[in-house]
């Protein structure tokens, strides 16, 4: 088989042992039933997998179904296979030696594959990135971008500690993909919990984090202030309007908001989306507005996060975690 013609795979288990012990790789989905009895399409993954399991958001058929779809039916014997095991912090990799196998005795991983172990590594011998790339959220997923650095793991010649011993390059672009991840994430879920009036409610209780006592307009009212905030018991006062929708704000939506400002009062604007050329110049040119886009958002979510009330914090579950950066030269 040629090297480029060489797929690896990465698969995650909360059995360890089951993969270790038995020489297998395998997949849940038990109620999904035998793979091998299906039309081997995409298509027909995902329609029987809605049918199997009919309250499943349309975001998990896709990947679940996608994921059960390679399994059976795209992974062929040959190809290599990357797990990396809980138990003893391995990089385990190995070859696949059968085609698909439905085991029904299985008490949870029935969609099953014979593999043979060739090494079982540190994960210290491996790049930053090739970890990160290995961790991915998925049970089973294709590795492309670091699937040279596990092949090169098969070499007779290859020495754990050489990777150990240089310069790691990956370390400041698997920080970057991990922190564009979270500000992805943050803004994904902005988007899809919060329209309308309840964004409203989410940049009054930012604001409350940021030090800013806040009252929050009555519902259906015409002045165009959604929100009025105060740094502390005196003047400026602060005019907030807030937009949640996917379209770029437009400048004549921005003036709308100095419309209701009166002498001394300072207006912001927050939207999820971001400003049209036009509204850009416009707040450029008016310094007693400041606007801020859905990027800047997500910023001052980060750095507040943990002063948000517990009600936002769930809807933005996120986890204080220590990353790798480059050394400074």
């Amino acid at each position: 088989m040629a090297n480029e013609e060489k797929r690896v795979w990465g698969i995650h288990t909360t059995d360890d042992n089951l993969f270790l012990t038995q020489n297998v790789i395998a997949i849940g989905w038990k109620e999904f039933g035998d793979c091998s009895k299906l039309e081997p399409t995409r298509d027909a993954y995902k329609s029987h997998y809605l049918k199997v399991y009919p309250t499943a958001k349309k975001g998990a058929i896709a990947t679940s179904a996608g994921m059960l779809y390679r399994f059976a039916c795209e992974m062929k014997v040959g190809d290599f296979i990357v797990f990396p095991s809980k138990m003893d912090r391995k990089i385990n990799i190995g070859i696949v030696e059968s085609d698909f196998i439905f085991n029904s005795d299985a008490a949870l991983y029935v969609q099953q594959r014979k593999v043979k172990w060739l090494k079982h590594l540190p994960r210290t011998a491996f790049s930053q990135g090739a970890l990160y790339e290995v961790g991915s959220a998925l049970s089973f997923f294709l590795i492309k971008n670091y699937a040279d650095e596990y092949l090169q793991a098969m070499d007779k010649g290859f020495k754990p500690a050489a990777a150990m011993a240089e310069t790691d390059e990956t370390v400041a672009a698997t920080a970057d993909e991990i922190i564009e991840s979270t500000r992805d994430f943050i803004l994904k879920e902005l988007s899809k919990n919060l329209k309308g009036y309840d964004l409203e409610e989410f940049v009054a209780d930012l604001l409350h984090a940021m030090g800013y006592r806040c009252t929050v307009s009555p519902h259906g009212g015409d002045s165009g202030i959604d929100i009025t905030a105060y740094k502390d018991e005196l003047p400026p006062r602060i005019l907030v309007q807030v937009k949640s929708q996917d379209s770029d704000i437009k400048e004549t939506t921005i003036q709308s908001l100095q419309g209701a400002m009166r002498e001394g009062d300072y207006g912001l604007f927050v939207t999820l989306s971001n400003y049209t050329k036009n509204a850009q110049k416009y707040l450029e040119n008016t310094p007693i507005i400041r606007g801020i886009n859905g990027t800047e958002l997500v910023e001052l979510v980060l750095k507040y996060y943990d002063h948000l009330s517990d009600k936002y914090r769930k809807m933005i579950p996120l986890k204080m975690v220590y990353i790798p950066v480059p050394s400074e030269a």
